[in-house]
This record gives structure tokens, sequence and C-alpha cells, in this order.
């Protein structure tokens, strides 16, 4: 690569990262991302589609539809026919946190708390000393639901040294006794944490019937290190994906050979087991409405299904340089170095050889370099939307992601260049 492309291609990663530091900032819940991602896509030209309305059949039309906190978006090319097959990019618009509980509202000794539940399964220590913000959605008593986002507002004290002086040998957190985010200094019996969400929002908090109200880390994501190479943030599990996947599809053109797909989902972090988690129905159902809209049988639906792709998009572990005992040996996949795919014998990610063969093709289309992830046969390793949607829809499915550093802390680290990189990719699937 030449100076000058170089230079090029290290401005363009940085404002890709400045995007996605925007794009953080804007989604500090499930809810959050989700109503940013439509609001991305309208001004790309999509239209907003409602679950209890008739779908229009429309080949050439770009369309997203909203399910609490996960939407799906699609992209109808022209020559777009009943045997035309899909290839979906997926990713997840939650991350580990802390959920506020029922009667939220405590406190002791002249601090007012939150009492929060654990979402996930957050590095507990990495919350300490940050502020944070509550964030969610609020469902009103005529049944309509506003997004609520305060600015910074809790922190998570730590005890100093002074006070245990094996703290640095020996920090664990008490999940329940020790994780009550302090807000204020007075009495809990003379105060309302949720009057300060539902005044953030602008409603009257005596209208609130029910709440979804997660932390984010205040923050927002900063590009450091030598020449640039790092890009810090909370959530990029998994809004790194997100917002790639955002920005290939609102870039799609019209004349692909399948119908590109963005995929969002909530819930992965506890299982994907809800109406909009990645094990529920939303995909199917958008998948066979889009395919009914076009007139397509079962028999061509079926068909249409075996023709596609779906690209399962989440964060792996980049090799840790003060931890290399807990990696692979041979198999070390580092930041900056490409976006990987993702591989598990026992399936915890759905990539096969022939998955393999097409993200390695997509790669080069893109002109992307790409790594390897499997676990230490010691360490075994998570799972992801991937092997749900290969068993739900049968559909042919690869995982992939970026190598990231501080995996489920309030803030994580990934390599600059590999979030560009990604989205080159996904811009590559969608066009086929």
């Amino acid at each position: 690569m030449s100076a000058a492309s170089e230079a090029l291609a290290n401005a363009e990663a940085l404002a890709h990262a400045d995007d996605l530091a925007d794009f953080v900032a804007a989604s500090p819940s499930s809810f959050h991302a989700a109503a940013e991602v439509a609001r991305r896509l309208t001004d790309a030209g999509f239209t907003a589609l409602d679950e209890t309305s008739a779908w229009p059949a429309q080949p050439g039309g770009r369309f997203f539809v909203v399910r609490d906190g996960a939407v799906i978006a699609w992209v109808v090319p022209t020559a777009a026919t009943v045997a035309t097959g899909f290839h979906v990019f997926g990713a997840h618009s939650d991350s580990p946190a802390f959920k506020l509980k029922p009667k939220p509202t405590t406190g002791r000794l002249g601090w007012l708390q939150a009492g929060v539940e654990i979402y996930g399964g957050p590095l507990l220590n990495s919350w300490l000393d940050r502020e944070l913000r509550l964030a969610g959605r609020l469902v009103l008593d005529d049944g309509t639901s506003v997004l609520a986002a305060t600015g910074p507002l809790l922190r998570l004290p730590q005890l100093a040294i002074h006070l245990d002086r094996e703290q640095n040998d020996r920090l664990a957190l008490n999940k329940q006794t020790q994780t009550q985010p302090v807000w204020g200094l007075g009495e809990a019996a003379s105060a309302d944490l949720l009057g300060e969400v539902a005044s953030a929002a602008g409603v009257d908090a005596a209208r609130i019937r029910g709440y979804d109200l997660v932390t984010a880390d205040a923050a927002r994501g900063a590009v450091f290190g030598k020449n640039d190479v790092f890009f810090a943030s909370g959530r990029l599990d998994d809004l790194a994906s997100v917002h790639a996947g955002v920005v290939a599809l609102a870039a799609a053109e019209l004349d692909a050979p399948h119908i590109a797909v963005l995929a969002v989902f909530d819930h992965e972090e506890v299982g994907s087991a809800t109406r909009s988690g990645a094990a529920g129905p939303f995909l199917q159902d958008v998948l066979e409405r889009v395919q009914l809209s076009l007139g397509a049988a079962r028999d061509e639906q079926l068909r249409a299904l075996s023709a596609s792709w779906c690209v399962s998009s989440d964060v792996g572990h980049s090799v840790h340089p003060n931890f290399p005992e807990r990696h692979d040996p041979v198999v070390q996949p580092v930041l900056g170095s490409g976006p990987i795919l993702k591989i598990n014998a026992n399936q915890r990610y759905a990539t096969d050889a022939a998955g393999a063969a097409a993200w390695h093709g997509w790669c080069a289309a893109a002109g992307v370099a790409s790594q390897e992830f499997v676990s230490n046969n010691a360490v075994p390793c998570g799972s992801t939307i991937g092997p749900i949607t290969a068993t739900r829809l049968g559909i042919r499915t690869v995982d992939v992601g970026i190598p990231i550093l501080s995996m489920h802390s309030a803030r994580e680290l990934a390599g600059t260049a590999d979030l560009h990189d990604l989205t080159r990719v996904a811009s590559a699937f969608f066009a086929g």
C-alpha cells in the first residue's frame, strides 16, 4: 500500500470510529440502539413498517421494522423474485449492565442508592468509580412507550485502600450488597429515582406503569494509542457490529442478487429466548412476510432459505499480552490485524468449512485481511446468535466479529482499523 493510500485508509478508519462513538452515545440501551438504527435508516431513505399493518409488495424497496429493543431492516433488489435468497447480517443490541429493580429508590446512612439487578455477565470491578447513566424505556398509563436517558447520575464507589489493605489481592464484590450505586444524598423515603428518569424524558412520573432501565457508561468513546490504533468505548459488545451493519446496509445497492437484511436482536447476553431475541420468532416472521409480499408459495420460501446466508457478527477475544496462557498457543488474533472468523468444534459458533470459505471470499472482495479465533481447550468459549439462527431457520451461518480486550467491561477496547474493516466486509457481503 502506498503512503497516500495508507493515509486515506487511516483517515477513513478514524472517521468511522468517530461515527461509532456517536452511535454508542446515542444508544445507551437496546431500545435506544434500535431507535438510532431506525433514525439512520430513515435518513437513508428506508420506510418504517408496522407489524400490525399489511406490508407492500415492492421490489426495489428499503424497509425496517422495530420490535422493542430489536430491529430488522432489508433491501429488496429491483429484480427480486419468489426464489431470491437472503444475506442476513446479524448482531445484538444489548450489553452486560445493571438493570433497575422494582422499588428502585433505596439508600442508607444519608446516601441515596439505586436498587439494581445484574444483567448478563459484566466484569463487576470495571463498573467501579465510573459515572453512569440510566437509560431504557418507560411505559405509560396509556400504553405508549417513551425512551428515557439521564446524563451522568450514578456511581459505584470503591472502598478506599486504607479500609481494606488486601483489596488488591482479593477484590470480590457481593452482587447484592456491594453493587448498589449511589445517586444522591438524603433519605430514600423523600426521594424518587424514577422521577429523575421521568424528568429526563419529559413525562410525569405518576404516569409510569412499567420500565426497562439499565446502566451505561457515561463517557464517550475515544481513539488513542500510538498512531491512533485503539478505540475504547462502552457497549462495543455488540454495538460495534450493529454499527457496521447499519452503515453497510444504508449504502446497499438495489442490484444485488439477494435480499440484504440487517437483523439486530435484543437479549443475547441473557440467552436470546425472548420475542425480540434471536431464539424468538422475529427474524423468521420478517423473512416469511417479505417472501409472502413477493408472492412466494411455501416450496419457494424453503428454496429461497436454502440459497441464503447469515453472517453472525459479535466480538471475540484478542490475545491478551498479560495473560497469554488463557488463549490457544497458536491461534492468537490481535487488535489491528483484521476481523475474526470464529471457530468451535462443539458448534458454540456455527462456522463450518463452507462458511469459512464464504467468509474469506467476502473479505477478499472487500480487500480486508482476516484472522481466526479458537478457544484454548481448557477455557471454553461462549456462544452467539449464530447457532440459534442456523437452528431456527436452517440458513447457512458463519460466526465472525472483531477481536477486543476487556470483553464485558464497562469500557471495552478494539482496534480502530478492525472496526472499519468489519463494515467493509459487511458491505461486500450485502453486495454478494
